[in-house]
């Protein structure tokens, strides 16, 4: 863990659940696994706000506990999860996944679960129910019914899973439940929930009514008491980085290329563990009876893109045998590095120029050259290749290797090799790109508290008009109360929203870049572990 990734974890740690939470936060992430008595000593937090804050990050997954190290009766010690905390980056891109493939029912699911923690069905059931029934023309609700089979799907694709129940005498463990651990992960409870989605009341005496109903619901049994779920972040990140393969192939050859992948991956979801290097071998039969009719591919034209996929450089689909038509893999490992390489040359053509990325694309394939190999094969001047070279090699993306003739190491008498390793310069790179996102976190932040006494006023007269619609008023008093705002003012909140929308896209794309670089070094420590 380096200072980038706590740097990060604490601002997001700060930005969604408050300063207390963040100090704790980033204090556990530096010092490791602590007990109560050690935290409150040296963060100087209260008893009482440390106990909250553990709540907190505990209900979040961020922070795991255990027995003491030094036998049985010795304190629990809490110890908080940098990934999991740099998961909080990744949540809108889990609620647009889940709005993508399951619409609005599913979006509000997994973000009920992310704001949450996790929950039993039948209370998200009914607050996801509730807030589509409050966006429905009035008259219309929405069935608990369709809101838990959409629930069920989400299950059975393994999006969402049970979390495991846990106790101090469990160990340590930063992993997610899986069916060898934990059998009953992703069985859904039979639930007696009947009903429709109410609305909320605006008066405040419906606060004291809704408030009397809460408790009251509260009260009621549904039959998954103490069953709660949670978001399965590894089935997302596996359906990330089956969609960034597929758009590859898309990019690099055609569509109909990067629908037979998508077939291949589908095939293989069950069979294949998340570590795998490459997905189980499928047979040019089965391919062709799992694609989907729309396709109309026939049958030798299927085999013709197959021997395509198998023969292009990138590797992305692989042969391993002749047996029905022939046996093909997706070559996960190989494609993730593939991505992360594009990802590489990408980086260095944007910031150095295309002449060094070809350089940086020529060491890549050659591995190991000599300064004038470098600017012969290159086709660049001499002078310009070693300007290039030493800009790379003090950015450290490009490193030299000596290889002496003789033991005295003599200058003369050695060898130069410039070459790239590929690995070190995407963690490098991942390293960059924290500090990016911190960076745009950071001047978010900024730029919203600059702007605080004018966010505060837009959003009480948005109140006051919101209000004043609701009871009917005239079209004049609305006029009235719209004018409060000047132009000025309008055209500083304008220009405000277009800077946070620009951050905030930002801090997305970079997440992807991210993901893309985490998946290449994960994949490469586990293939050579």
């Amino acid at each position: 863990m380096t200072a980038q990734e706590v740097r990060l974890c604490g601002l997001l740690l700060r930005e969604h659940f408050g300063e207390v939470v963040a100090k704790l936060g980033t204090h556990l992430l530096r010092s490791g696994a602590q007990n109560l008595r050690t935290i409150i000593h040296e963060t100087g937090i209260s008893l009482d706000l440390v106990k909250k804050s553990l709540c907190v990050l505990v209900q979040h997954g961020t922070c795991v506990f255990s027995a003491g190290r030094k036998g049985p009766g010795s304190p629990t010690e809490y110890q908080t999860s940098c990934d999991r905390i740099l998961r909080i980056l990744r949540y809108p891109r889990y609620i647009y996944t889940a709005k993508t493939l399951y619409g609005d029912t599913g979006e509000l699911i997994i973000e009920e679960l992310l704001q949450r923690g996790h929950m039993t069905m039948s209370s998200t059931v009914k607050t996801v129910a509730d807030r589509l029934t409050q966006n429905m023309e009035e008259g219309r609700s929405m069935d608990y019914s369709e809101v838990s089979s959409a629930f069920s799907k989400l299950v059975e694709t393994h999006f969402l899973q049970r979390s495991a129940p846990s106790t101090p005498a469990t160990p340590v463990s930063n992993t997610q439940p899986t069916p060898e651990s934990f059998p009953d992960c992703y069985k859904v409870p039979h639930m007696t929930l009947i009903g429709r989605g109410k609305r909320l009341l605006s008066s405040e005496d419906g606060e004291d009514q809704r408030n009397a109903k809460k408790a009251k619901l509260d009260l009621e049994t549904h039959g998954d008491e103490g069953i709660y779920w949670q978001v399965n972040f590894e089935r997302f990140h596996l359906h990330f980085r089956d969609q960034a393969i597929i758009s590859a192939v898309a990019n690099k050859l055609d569509q109909t290329s990067s629908e037979i992948v998508r077939t291949m991956l589908r095939m293989s979801e069950v069979t294949t563990s998340p570590t795998a290097t490459c997905t189980k071998p499928l047979s040019a039969n089965e391919i062709f009876r799992s694609l989907p009719s729309s396709y109309n591919i026939p049958r030798p034209i299927l085999d013709q893109y197959l021997t395509l996929l198998v023969d292009d450089p990138m590797e992305f689909v692989g042969k391993a045998g002749e047996s029905g038509g022939g046996m093909y893999v997706v070559n996960l490992h190989r494609a993730l590095a593939n991505l992360a390489r594009a990802t590489l040359e990408s980086v260095v053509q944007e910031r150095f120029g295309s002449r060094s990325a070809r350089i940086f694309r020529l060491l890549l394939r050659k591995r190991h050259l000599e300064q004038k190999q470098v600017e012969d094969f290159a086709m660049i001047p001499a002078k310009e290749a070693k300007d290039m070279l030493y800009t790379l090699l003090s950015q450290n993306l490009v490193q030299l290797q000596e290889v002496p003739k003789t033991p005295d190491f003599a200058p003369s008498r050695t060898f130069y090799l410039y070459t790239v390793n590929q690995l070190p310069t995407a963690r490098m790179l991942l390293q960059n790109c924290y500090k990016t996102v911190a960076n745009l976190i950071e001047r978010r932040l900024f730029e919203s508290r600059e702007s605080k006494r004018l966010l505060e006023k837009s959003q009480r007269i948005e109140a006051i008009l919101a209000s004043l619609q609701a009871s009917g008023a005239e079209p004049e008093q609305l006029t009235e109360v719209e004018e409060m705002i000047t132009a000025s003012e309008k055209q500083q909140l304008e220009s405000l929203r277009v800077h946070i929308n620009k951050l905030d896209s930002a801090e997305n794309q970079v997440d992807e870049t991210i993901f893309l670089l985490e998946s290449y070094v994960n994949s490469t420590a586990t293939s050579t572990g």
